[in-house]
């Protein structure tokens, strides 16, 4: 190192080591006026071993003595020490914590940091005995590069584990030590590739220690304001894990292909690609391994918590998956992915009543092959299930079957290859269904919290399935109320037309030679065949055939009606006073209108008068429909006239008035009643006008 940087480092170092000890006295001082605490000590602990390693580092520059450099190093190490010590103890939790109780064990944490520090001061060790060996020069940098990732590790499920309100105390502190260990990861990261320690990277060092200085103190007096609050997560638990077993996977991997390359000669090069690229294939495999990150799982809620489940996690996981789906099928298929992931089983299958409700057949399936077996709904195994809601372990019954009493499974499933797991899925009415299982990926304990878990869930997914179902029967019953509504008005239109073809062939009785009456009548049984195939595409496709809204002339509907019961008694009269025209079904209006030009014929007798009258009224196009015939009455008309089913004629369905008013009202019209009993009816029917023009907005009159 040259004098420049020389200097600089002494001058790093040197302040280091200044603020290090005047910290070390602040915080030895303030823990006079506090209650005794661990994380104090440890504290204080941490900042005078960064003091001692600061010095050595000035030292090392002041004097040149290079002799002094395993020291400083190893004082590295053992600085390290103390902050995981700090961090873990950050890391236990809080009284306050509502909860799960965690089993988190500190000393887990110091056994693996303990571990890496004295890998790391064995080496050390080594080169004070060797100095110039260059193996343990090596391996004294992957040490240092692995605490890093530890310490990495450490303030990241420190920083992740602490509720939103303890945030505030914490940053400072989590800001300082990522921010160092980045910096470290740095030197050690150029150091093992480059197989020497980065002489600018060591001569700033110290400054960088100096920065966080004012962090520390900022931590200490937001701590002692607000006590921190840590809650450990699960996921948070696994994925660092995960994180750290990864950032070691790869430094074992990185040293064995520097020694490989080292003892390798002339194939040093080659066989290190090797030995890189087979590992880097390994770690995907391992990581792509449902079987290992459940065995990963498994361990981690085994050591670190006395709960194996983040109940809030896995809640609303499974409430997510459920409330996505919107078929039964799917739902199923969700059912059975949720369960399954709790206890990593990696397949299943959902039976459900059928439509008889007298047996459970197989209604979803997850990587399960398909199934046509089927149980009783009466079966001693859904009785038991029912009466019990245990979770049914086919191992523990067939080591073990005292257990379950004088149960007895069917055949069919101890057949089933792999099978584990029976989940009952039951509402308070009865079981909905049952669950089966295949092994997990990995060994699990079935002890009361998984079979609580399972029972739960399943009462859940029990009353997802139920309401699903409820909902598709409600729908159906729908569809066919729907249909039934639409049959009711199909066959009301041809009991129209029955009587119109009815009438006819009274009439052609006696005009059988009339030549225009032969015309007349088979214009009107064509008429009547399309009506009727139009009233059969109606049926199937259960809607109204949408020709479009097109311009009609509602005069010449009246003239095609009046004609249509030109042989009725007593005869239609009709006036059009105004020439109108609407928008809407051609089709459809004449059925409205034909439907009450006949009801005031069924009501008036031979003697009575019946009339039609076409107007402009108001800005409207109107009709009128009047009889003298027996009337109804104020509470007829209030509340039965325009509901379904409701008539005052003995063979009349009631439908005609409801469905008159509906297209009306979708036209955008109205229609007025007024009726007293024995005097008449008259019906008037309100549309918006359509404004046909003859003449072209271009013309202009001549000037003179």
């Amino acid at each position: 190192m040259n004098s420049e940087l020389s200097l600089l480092a002494l001058w790093g170092y040197g302040l280091a080591t200044l603020g290090y000890i005047a910290l070390t006295v602040h915080l030895v001082h303030l823990r006079r006026t506090t209650a005794p605490n661990r994380t104090n000590h440890v504290l204080i602990s941490a900042v005078a071993l960064s003091a001692l390693w600061a010095a050595t580092g000035a030292i090392v520059h002041l004097l040149n003595w290079r002799e002094l450099q395993p020291l400083h190093e190893a004082l590295d190490a053992l600085r390290y020490g103390a902050w995981f010590m700090l961090l873990t103890l950050l890391l236990s939790p809080s009284p306050t914590d509502r909860s799960p109780p965690p089993q988190w064990r500190p000393s887990r944490l110091i056994f693996i940091g303990g571990t890496l520090i004295f890998i790391g001061l064995f080496c050390q060790s080594l080169r004070l005995i060797d100095p110039l060996s260059p193996v343990a020069e090596h391996a004294a940098h992957y040490a240092g590069l692995a605490l890093v990732v530890f310490g990495i590790v450490l303030v990241e499920q420190l920083y992740r584990n602490t509720t939103e309100d303890s945030r505030w105390n914490i940053k400072p502190l989590a800001i300082g030590l990522v921010a160092i260990f980045l910096f470290d990861l740095y030197y050690y990261s150029t150091a093992v590739m480059f197989k020497q320690i980065d002489e600018d990277a060591f001569a700033i060092r110290g400054f960088a220690y100096v920065f966080i200085i004012p962090l520390l103190i900022l931590t200490v007096y937001r701590t002692r304001a607000r006590p921190l609050n840590v809650t450990l997560s699960k996921t948070a638990v696994f994925q660092t894990t995960t994180l750290a077993l990864v950032g070691l996977y790869l430094l074992a991997t990185s040293a064995a292909g520097y020694y490989v390359r080292y003892l390798g000669g002339s194939w040093g090069g080659a066989l290190q690609m090797v030995v890189l690229f087979a590992a880097l294939l390994l770690l995907m495999l391992l990581g792509l391994s449902g079987s290992m990150r459940a065995r990963l799982k498994v361990l981690i809620g085994k050591n670190f918590f006395r709960y194996r489940y983040d109940y809030r996690e896995e809640w609303l996981k499974f409430t997510n998956a459920l409330c996505a789906e919107n078929s039964v099928l799917q739902l199923g298929q969700q059912v059975i992915r949720g369960l399954g992931n709790m206890v990593e089983s990696p397949a299943g299958s959902l039976w459900t009543k059928d439509a008889s409700g007298h047996k459970f057949i197989q209604s979803a399936r997850w990587n399960f092959p398909v199934s046509d077996i089927t149980e009783p709904s009466n079966s001693p195994m859904i009785t038991s299930l029912d009466a019990s809601g245990w979770v049914l372990s086919l191992e523990e019954f067939r080591s073990r079957p005292g257990r379950y009493g004088s149960l007895t499974l069917p055949p069919w499933l101890l057949e089933v290859p792999n099978a584990w797991l029976v989940i009952p899925l039951r509402t308070s009415a009865g079981m909905v269904g049952f669950v089966l299982l295949t092994t997990s990926r990995t060994p699990i304990d079935l002890n009361w919290e998984v079979n609580d878990l399972l029972k739960t869930a399943g009462r859940q997914a029990a009353t997802f399935l139920a309401q699903m179902q409820a909902t598709e029967a409600l729908l159906e019953s729908r569809k066919f109320d729907s249909f039934n509504r639409m049959s009711a008005f199909v066959v009301h239109d041809l009991k129209n037309i029955l009587t119109q073809l009815s009438l006819m062939v009274r009439n052609a009785e006696r005009h059988a030679d009339n030549v225009e009456f032969q015309k007349d009548m088979l214009l009107t049984v064509r008429h009547a065949v399309d009506r009727m195939r139009q009233l059969m595409l109606q049926l199937r496709e259960g809607a109204t055939p949408a020709d479009g809204f097109s311009g009609v002339s509602l005069d010449e509907i009246a003239r095609r009606v009046q004609k249509s019961k030109s042989g009725a008694l007593p005869a239609v009269d009709l006036k059009i006073h105004d020439a109108v025209s609407i928008r809407g079904h051609e089709e459809r209006i004449e059925r409205v209108i034909g439907h009450l030009v006949q009801n005031a014929l069924d009501a008036t007798p031979t003697e009575g008068k019946v009339w039609m009258a076409v107007r402009r009224e108001a800005g409207m196009a109107q009709i009128e429909v009047g009889d003298t015939g027996q009337g109804m009455s104020a509470d007829f008309i209030r509340e039965r006239l325009f509901k379904p089913f409701q008539t005052t004629k003995q063979g009349g369905m009631g439908i005609g008035a409801y469905e008159s008013r509906q297209y009306i009202q979708e036209l955008g019209g109205e229609i007025h009643v007024e009726s007293e009993e024995n005097v008449g009816t008259c019906f008037r029917v309100r549309l918006p006008l359509l404004e046909i023009q003859t003449t072209s907005d271009l013309q202009q009159p001549e000037m003179k």
